[in-house]
């Protein structure tokens, strides 16, 4: 885990970060943290953080320096698909550390578990906005870096996913992400294999029919099979139609025939409250406790 004193890294692997970067270093400096930013943090190459060479370079650089103790992303976008099959895979199974990020970044914590089981954690990016999270999603970042106390996350009625729930209790290692990303991740090393796990997944700016779509393609290509239940994070800014189905209502259609437990409502995602999950940690889902229940993602002390 990480400990005051220690040095981070902030990289941009995706997406431009913009001038709310400051404060997301800010809040890792009142950790205790020792923040350094990556050589091309602030580059720009359309609509990429800098050339896939220069994202990669401070990638794998992050994951190389023996001082370097955790690594976060500055924001998310897209772009790390560009680079991801050119990831140190062996430096990150030689000295493993904290990872810090979402959305975009669903593909690289796929990744780090698929190649080197490492786990990471799903929450806030560095480009820190203070309108939506405040400060209890701050301490739920430090207490999941820095602390080995298990993680609990209470279904919150005001989530639109609330409202797709399929009772039971599901233990299984937590795995997934940004929906969009999961889907894109088919047919790639970056996708884990979900038998047995709990699948948790949220998404921004995609209508019903998209996550309808989403879902099925997973359905179809076999890769929800076998799956021991599902987490359901945030639904953000979906469009409604009047008369049709709002997302939750799409989600219920495709998620009640696995036949598993799903438990929506968590504050997880691109939407306000967001909380800090590790993925690859063993998780327990209670639809009649409301609550998802991970172990701790990081040790209590160093490896090696």
């Amino acid at each position: 885990m990480l400990r005051p004193g220690d040095r981070v890294r902030v990289i941009a692997p995706a997406g431009v970060p913009d001038t709310r970067l400051a404060r997301g270093i800010q809040i890792l400096e009142g950790f205790g943290l020792v923040v350094e930013p990556g050589a091309h943090l602030h580059d720009r190459y359309g609509y990429l953080a800098g050339t896939d060479e220069a994202r990669l370079a401070d990638l794998n650089a992050a994951f190389r320096d023996p001082g370097v103790r955790g690594v976060f992303a500055a924001r998310g976008g897209y772009g790390v698909q560009r680079i991801i099959d050119r990831l140190d895979l062996a430096a990150v199974r030689r000295d493993p550390r904290v990872f810090v990020g979402f959305s975009d970044l669903t593909v690289l914590s796929g990744r780090l578990w698929t190649g080197a089981g490492l786990v990471s954690f799903y929450g806030p990016m560095v480009n820190w906005t203070d309108s939506r999270t405040g400060p209890a999603e701050i301490e739920s970042l430090r207490r999941a870096v820095m602390t080995t106390d298990p993680i609990v996350l209470t279904r919150d009625p005001a989530e639109p996913s609330a409202a797709v729930s399929v009772p039971g209790v599901a233990t299984g290692t937590l795995l997934g992400g940004n929906l969009t990303m999961l889907q894109a991740s088919l047919g790639t090393r970056d996708l884990p294999d979900l038998r047995g796990a709990i699948l948790l997944f949220e998404d921004t700016d995609e209508s019903p029919y998209s996550y309808d779509r989403m879902l099925t393609h997973l359905i179809r290509s076999g890769a929800l099979d076998r799956i021991a239940g599902v987490a359901i994070g945030q639904f953000t800014n979906a469009p409604t139609t009047d008369g049709q189905w709002t997302v939750a209502q799409a989600v219920a259609d495709r998620l009640g025939g696995l036949g598993v437990p799903v438990l929506g409502g968590l504050r997880v995602g691109h939407g306000n409250g967001q909380l800090t999950v590790p993925l690859g940690a063993r998780a327990t889902i209670d639809t009649a406790a409301a609550t998802l229940t991970v172990e701790a993602g990081v040790l209590p002390g160093r490896l090696g």
